[in-house]
């Protein structure tokens, strides 16, 4: 984490998810509002469900996978939109941009269980340390302890100053989520504010 701090991640933007960005960016301007971004949406089921929890807001979720995408089932909530988006990418946006967040929810996203996977890992990535200049609030679920506290760690480093704890929803909020409940398992929970 300290390299990619010390080393900002530059990749550049894919086309697509530069013009979802434009698309959004468009929308905001037209109707300033707090953003909730919800990152790795899957199908959308969490970016609804956010949307009626947040009606005053623009609910943003945003996935690469034009498949998990297209089987989004509609709701009746108007304040939300679904981007094909790869997530680092669009945040370096939003950042470049000047725009801060009211609140980011991962949820769920890719463990990468492996060892030689670490990079791959949300807190691995170089573009985590972008999430400081977004601010706000972020919660972070997962079915994997371990993956709770390196992310912990990880978001300590860069200003995001949280804590971690177990979560059963009464009503999940993606399909993920209630695979794992009906499994059994634990369900992990990092939410936390940052300090800037």
């Amino acid at each position: 984490m300290r390299h990619h701090q010390q080393h900002p991640w530059q990749k550049p933007c894919p086309a697509h998810t530069r013009e979802a960005f434009e698309q959004f960016l468009q929308v905001y301007r037209e109707d300033p509002r707090p953003i909730v971004l919800d990152s790795f949406c899957g199908t959308g089921m969490s970016t609804a469900v956010l949307a009626a929890q947040f009606p005053g807001a623009w609910v943003v979720g945003i996935d690469q996978s034009a498949h998990r995408l297209a089987k989004h089932q509609p709701t009746e909530q108007r304040n939300y939109h679904l981007l094909r988006a790869e997530a680092e990418p669009f945040w370096y946006c939003l950042a470049e941009a000047g725009i801060r967040l009211h609140s980011h929810w991962l949820l769920y996203p890719n463990p990468w269980p492996k060892l030689s996977q670490f990079k791959k890992r949300l807190h691995g990535h170089g573009a985590f340390p972008i999430l400081a200049q977004l601010g706000g609030t972020l919660e972070m679920r997962t079915n994997w302890h371990l993956f709770a506290e390196e992310f912990g760690l990880a978001a300590d480093l860069i200003g995001l100053k949280g804590s971690i704890d177990t979560v059963s929803p009464t009503s999940p909020m993606t399909l993920f989520e209630r695979k794992y409940q009906k499994r059994g398992q634990t369900l992990w929970r990092f939410s936390g504010k940052f300090s800037n």
